[in-house]
């Protein structure tokens, strides 16, 4: 079993900048692919970006330049440093890993890529 715990949601003006952070436990070797995606209120899940075992990563364009995302395997640590934050921007927040991958690594990340999803942190941001 893989568990994930986010932290480092919060309220932010646009133009503001966070760093969310997903520690990961349990089971951890070999995970094919590390990801963020967020939810807006009526709207479906979407997958913003991802890193994978390669140490590849994936971004949807909609933050494409804005967020980066990074993977601490020393201490097991999952970061998405968010910057120019828009009103658009807010959503909860969910970190997610892949233990098993087929062959196609899509972009934008698709949800349906990972197995495990934390339960997510909130990121409200105010013009």
């Amino acid at each position: 079993q893989v568990q994930l715990v986010e932290s480092g949601g919060g309220s932010v003006q646009a133009g503001g900048s966070l760093r969310l952070s997903c520690k990961v436990s349990g089971y951890t070797n070999n995970m094919k692919s590390m990801a963020w995606s967020r939810q807006a209120p009526g709207k479906q899940r979407e997958g913003l970006a991802a890193v994978d075992s390669d140490d590849s990563t994936r971004y949807a364009n909609s933050v494409k330049g804005r967020f980066t995302i990074s993977m601490d395997s020393a201490n097991n640590n999952l970061y998405l440093q968010m910057k120019s934050l828009k009103p658009e921007d807010t959503a909860m927040y969910y970190c997610a890993a892949a233990s098993t991958h087929g062959s196609s690594y899509y972009i934008p990340p698709r949800v349906t890529e990972y197995n495990y999803w934390g339960q997510g942190t909130q990121v409200t941001v105010s013009s």
